[in-house]
């Protein structure tokens, strides 16, 4: 089918293929279609169909909640073409043809439980996978409808494999089936790389990183990234990472090392919003700092005046990056130097 995407910057078309996403379509042939989470729990990627026919695959998507269907709106990332497509979209698009995504199969391997709740595993792909530094992708199974969203642990170009990190939540149906259904070696489709909370060494800027939970999967990759590439030499790096409790943490002996490597430039904080803090420092990683509060609180103080010449990314569940964007904005860092995904 052909769709035809309308937008303030003028008409663009491209193919899409029989059962495909529209969002999919378009960002796999370079089009820079409006969205976030990709999944249907954010509602960016909505569109107002003008003419033709689409098929809606999840009705009752959290991101539909403000879409008018009887005049015809959609998210792309939930919707199939049925017919040549005219959709129009309320915003700009431009064309890249760096790192577009593209469908892969993957095999999960190596589910690693790091906390009561939290599992990394590995995804071998099918074909190799190039991504920036805190990129995402969609992956969906078999056995349930829709896909979920996970951020890269691991950074590299034409990976074979990339390292993914899930927090099992209540009612939480990919999560459980990780947990108590995923045998051996389990197939599952694969589309990225996406995603536009970047971190491109080349930009020398001091870097802020603020994650709740599982959230903290992205930040590792910009770390590698970072420390790869010796950015803290030069530059600054602040990361704060939110949990509930002591027991909640992970990845703490990776988080040391960045500490270690960053030549006096790296600070990371874990802050602790539900269990009082005894020491300054974590007893087991003492390059770590400890702080009691909410992430967003603990960041918005600890970064007060210092943010000249720096990007803050940030990573987590939507209520806790609302709230951190928040917080920084009203500290003094421009909105335009705020970089996130959000997604559920």
């Amino acid at each position: 089918m052909k769709i035809t995407i309308q937008s303030k910057s003028g008409e663009r078309t491209f193919d899409c293929n029989d059962g495909e996403m529209i969002l999919h379509a378009g960002l796999r042939q370079g089009l820079h279609l409006p969205y976030e989470c990709a999944t249907g729990t954010c509602g960016t990627c909505r569109a107002r169909v003008m003419s033709g026919e689409v098929d809606v695959r999840w009705i009752e998507a959290p991101g539909a909640a403000r879409l008018k269907p009887e005049k015809g709106d959609i998210l792309m990332c939930q919707s199939r073409a049925r017919s040549d497509c005219v959709l129009r979209v309320p915003s700009e698009m431009t064309t890249s043809t760096k790192y577009r995504p593209a469908p892969r199969s993957g095999i999960i391997r190596g589910i690693k439980k790091l906390t009561k709740d939290v599992a990394h595993f590995d995804l071998h792909l099918s074909a190799p996978m190039t991504f920036d530094a805190g990129q995402f992708v969609v992956v969906e199974t078999a056995d349930l409808p829709g896909g979920r969203a996970y951020s890269m642990v691991n950074f590299g170009a034409d990976s074979d494999s990339i390292a993914l990190v899930l927090k099992r939540k209540p009612g939480g149906k990919f999560s459980d089936w990780l947990f108590d259904r995923c045998q051996g070696d389990t197939e599952v489709t694969v589309f990225g790389p996406l995603g536009r909370a970047i971190f491109r060494p080349e930009e020398n800027r001091n870097i802020v990183c603020i994650a709740g939970g599982s959230g903290i999967a992205g930040m590792i990759s910009i770390l590698e990234c970072a420390v790869r590439a010796d950015h803290f030499r030069d530059h600054s790096g602040a990361v704060f990472f939110g949990v509930r409790t002591a027991a909640d943490v992970f990845y703490l002996e990776a988080l040391a090392r960045y500490v270690e490597v960053s030549h006096g430039n790296l600070e990371i904080t874990v802050a602790l919003s539900d269990e009082g803090v005894s020491a300054s420092h974590h007893p087991q990683f003492p390059q770590l700092k400890l702080a009691y509060g909410m992430v967003h609180e603990v960041a918005a103080k600890a970064m007060t005046g210092r943010y000249d010449n720096t990007i803050a990314y940030i990573a987590g569940p939507p209520v806790m990056v609302d709230a951190t964007i928040r917080a920084l904005v009203t500290g003094g860092i421009s909105a335009r130097d705020i970089r996130y995904d959000k997604f559920a």
